[in-house]
């Protein structure tokens, strides 16, 4: 299956494939390092086989109040569609289900960010590919929707719905990449595509809802000078206003961190920062969160003072925002830093992967520690490519404990060559 050209692809062995920007400058680190010494249990959930569980997991988890985990795979089998997941606790352990194989070009496949529940408790999931839009041989994407059977299911495996709840058809997006739905308060979601838009440069879209149906609109169309190629979810502010990355695109072709705010009539785009080389990072392929005070975070996959991407705040301040590079990765290869939005906790903490780095050289899982002002780095695990897998790609998800869920999209055991990939869980 071909893919675009700068779509990110997982090939033996390698990196995500994407151009090297030009690491020329250096900056000195802005946090205090501190060994990976933390006490953590790291386990395994589950060893993806490369059959009907499907295999290399581009996202991360979704937990719901139960506790169970829902994510999914972007290849599976053959057909090589992917899957959706639920993986729920027994008898100490956890146990895999499979909750849709997705191989219908229709229908919508190869599904990179994570599964979401959204209005009417159903599970929203982005595919790539597929759908009815006409914009090469596999269409231009979807947003599905899964819901659980309507009776009482007696099987050992209970496969949940799937609907087309939208189909992409170019100029409204095309190719959503590492994307969750996001809704707000009134039900409408909100993501970005990799090249829609009126431009092909990708774009930024709404989702609204009437009678059951939705009615899809584009809200922004990148062009390059304000952003070329979105490949994050977007996040939403109390009064509705979107804010999101772009991979590349800016007055320096590093990146940008962008805002669209509603005015009612439309929406108007503000760039809040375009990354200017490799001082304080390039490339933000994963997207931005916010603490309680309104500050920004994200991060890079390359750039940095070693090479191996950065991690950012951008604080408001009188009408502008400023800023502050919290700490740089050392690494090497495309895109070795972190490639999904970071993870805050409630007590300002943030973690994330990073794709290649650590000790061994395929992924780790960090942690950054707020206190009076200065952060503090802490590796909580280094893949090794063994049993634990490898390369690491989706965000980090807690649960109430403060046990941290992800995955890693190669390594451990099945049928794959470089390994099928992992659920992981760090426990305190």
């Amino acid at each position: 299956m071909m893919k675009p050209s700068q779509h990110f692809t997982l090939n033996s062995g390698s990196a995500l494939r994407a151009p090297l920007f030009a690491l020329t400058l250096i900056w000195a680190l802005t946090v205090v390092a501190l060994p990976s010494a933390q006490a953590q249990t790291f386990s395994v959930l589950h060893t993806f086989s490369g059959g009907g569980d499907g295999y290399t997991p581009y996202a991360g988890v979704t937990i719901d109040q139960g506790g169970n985990l829902y994510g999914t795979t972007s290849e599976y089998g053959t057909d090589a569609g992917g899957t959706v997941y639920q993986m729920k606790r027994l008898h100490g352990g956890w146990i895999l289900e499979t909750l849709a194989s997705l191989y219908n070009y229709e229908g919508g496949f190869l599904p990179y960010g994570r599964p979401v529940f959204g209005p009417g408790g159903a599970l929203y999931v982005t595919t790539f590919y597929g759908g009815n839009g006409f914009c090469g041989e596999f269409g231009c994407g979807t947003v599905s929707s899964l819901r659980p059977p309507q009776t009482f299911c007696r099987s050992v495996s209970c496969p949940w719905t799937v609907t087309t709840s939208y189909s992409f058809s170019g100029p409204d997006g095309n190719g959503p990449e590492l994307v969750d739905p996001v809704f707000d308060s009134a039900g409408n979601m909100y993501g970005s595509t990799y090249e829609g838009g009126a431009n092909y440069s990708g774009n930024v879209f709404e989702l609204t809802r009437t009678n059951g149906q939705w009615t899809g609109t584009s809200i922004h169309d990148f062009s390059g000078p304000d952003g070329y190629l979105p490949y994050s979810s977007v996040t939403l502010d109390a009064q509705g206003n979107v804010y999101g990355t772009t991979w590349m695109g800016g007055t320096d072709n590093g990146g940008v961190v962008y805002r669209l705010t509603n005015s009612g009539s439309g929406w108007t785009y503000t760039m809040l920062y375009g990354f200017q080389g490799s001082v304080n990072g390039t490339g933000p392929v994963g997207g931005v969160v916010f603490d309680q005070a309104g500050n920004l975070y994200g991060a890079t996959a390359t750039g940095g003072s070693g090479g191996g991407g950065t991690v950012y705040e951008l604080s408001p301040s009188g009408g502008g925002w400023n800023f502050s590079l919290l700490y740089s990765f050392t690494a090497s290869g495309y895109n070795p830093g972190p490639l999904d939005s970071l993870t805050l906790d409630a007590a300002g903490n943030l973690y994330g992967t990073t794709y290649r780095g650590g000790a061994f050289g395929y992924g780790t899982v960090f942690k950054l520690t707020h206190n009076n002002g200065s952060w503090s780095y802490t590796d909580l695990h280094d893949f090794t490519s063994g049993a634990d897998g490898a390369n690491p790609i989706g965000a980090v998800t807690l649960d109430a404990s403060g046990n941290l869920y992800g995955t890693a999209s190669q390594g451990a055991g099945g049928s794959c060559s470089d390994g099928c990939g992992v659920v992981w869980e760090l426990t305190p």
